[in-house]
């Protein structure tokens, strides 16, 4: 089992923009069925994990919930799940939430999806191997920063799907 950070950013390193609009990337040229491409990643995929914000965003934009994995939502706040989803609201630390993440995805991964913020959070508790950026052809100026704090990476792959360089990096531990 793995944690894997997946996910979009802009040139100069925004998944979104101040108001959490993803519109720039949505409209970017794509191949869903190319390399490095969410379809092949999230059939690996056995827990997902949140921040609220991008909770939030997922139920705005979404007409079902598409998940049938597990998600963990870290929020402070009372948020309404759908239903016939398995979304569990966690607060606190990443670390004492893991084991029941972790046990939640089964033999599969672990995604956490959504704000460089949360995945920050894995990478300072050892708890993320691998960040996945899909780099869109656009820069934003502002934004939702992709890796708020520093982190050391190594490079894994690198592809290129249309208009997109598809980057793979392994976290480097701190111990």
């Amino acid at each position: 089992m793995a944690t894997y950070f997946y996910t979009a950013s802009s040139l100069d390193g925004y998944l979104a923009t101040p108001d959490h609009s993803l519109e720039w990337l949505l409209r970017q040229d794509f191949d869903m069925d190319g390399p490095m491409a969410y379809p092949g990643f999230i059939e690996g995929i056995g827990a997902l994990v949140m921040g609220s914000s991008t909770y939030l965003w997922l139920l705005e934009h979404q007409d079902t919930w598409e998940y049938t994995q597990p998600a963990w939502v870290f929020t402070h706040q009372d948020l309404a799940t759908p239903e016939d989803a398995d979304v569990r609201l966690v607060r606190g630390d990443v670390t004492r939430a893991f084991p029941q993440i972790s046990a939640s995805a089964g033999r599969d991964d672990v995604w956490v999806m959504g704000g460089g913020d949360l995945a920050g959070q894995f990478a300072d508790a050892d708890l993320l191997d691998e960040v996945w950026v899909q780099f869109a052809p656009v820069t934003l100026g502002t934004g939702r920063p992709l890796l708020p704090r520093e982190l050391d990476l190594a490079l894994v792959d690198v592809v290129r799907n249309r208009d997109f360089v598809c980057t793979r990096y392994r976290v480097a531990r701190t111990g």
